[in-house]
């Protein structure tokens, strides 16, 4: 009875599947060969030995050049480039090689443009300065025109005589109550043309009368403001009678 007791148990084990350890041990060494003389198939090279199996950077290959499996690095690159200057094997300058932004200067042509360009600016401001101050003396003009007539009709409604005739730095109206009309100009450099003296009523008809607005800053140009008599006075250049 023992001895099959034995034999079953024998019989048993035999029919157990290996275990997991089992497996693991019958694997062979990392490294041993299999029975066909190379490497064990079951076992996958590690990531150490495929690192291990590159050959070092710079090595050659089996047909004599640079390892394939290796790029170069920026290092190798940057050391592959020729030296600034230096002439490619077509006797020209490196094609790799960009000329630097300090090498480039203005031509004759760029240079004649920006002095062309200033020029033309120069004359615009100058051109611009003259016509504000024209315009200035025309402000001058139209505005004394509008004050005579308010004078005019001033002495018409109060039957009383109004002089206007200027002084130093303005003018004055005589004859109509204080501050009612201002006695300055807009510009310090408004002056008039020689003595004169405009008497603005209180008659509806006056004598023909008329002033020369100049200014200092202006030489040459005037503007006339004058009346026949019956009109309102109106404004015109200096050289008209």
């Amino acid at each position: 009875m023992r001895i099959s007791a034995a034999g079953s148990s024998s019989s048993s084990s035999s029919r157990r599947a290996p275990t997991l350890a089992a497996k693991a041990a019958a694997l062979p060494p990392e490294g041993a060969c299999s029975p066909e003389g190379g490497l064990a198939a079951n076992r996958a090279p590690t990531l150490a030995a495929k690192a291990a199996a590159l050959p070092p950077e710079g090595a050659c290959s089996p047909e004599g050049g640079p390892a394939a499996n290796r790029a170069p690095t920026l290092a190798a690159k940057a050391a592959a480039l020729p030296p600034e200057g230096a002439c490619s094997p077509e006797r020209g300058p490196a094609a790799n090689r960009t000329p630097t932004l300090w090498t480039r200067g203005f031509t004759l042509l760029e240079l004649l443009v920006v002095v062309a360009i200033i020029a033309i600016a120069s004359a615009g401001v100058s051109f611009a300065l003259r016509d504000s101050q024209a315009t200035q003396l025309e402000r001058e003009a139209q505005r004394l025109a509008a004050l005579l007539e308010s004078a005019r009709a001033q002495s018409r409604s109060s039957g009383l005589p109004v002089r206007w005739y200027p002084v130093q730095g303005g003018f004055r109206f005589d004859g109509v109550p204080p501050d009612t009309l201002p006695d300055h100009w807009l510009a310090p450099t408004t002056q008039v043309r020689g003595p004169a003296t405009l008497q603005l009523g209180p008659e509806p008809i006056i004598g023909k009368q008329a002033i020369v607005l100049e200014s200092s800053t202006l030489p040459g140009r005037s503007l006339r403001i004058a009346t026949d008599g019956l009109r309102p006075f109106v404004v015109s250049s200096g050289d008209t009678q």
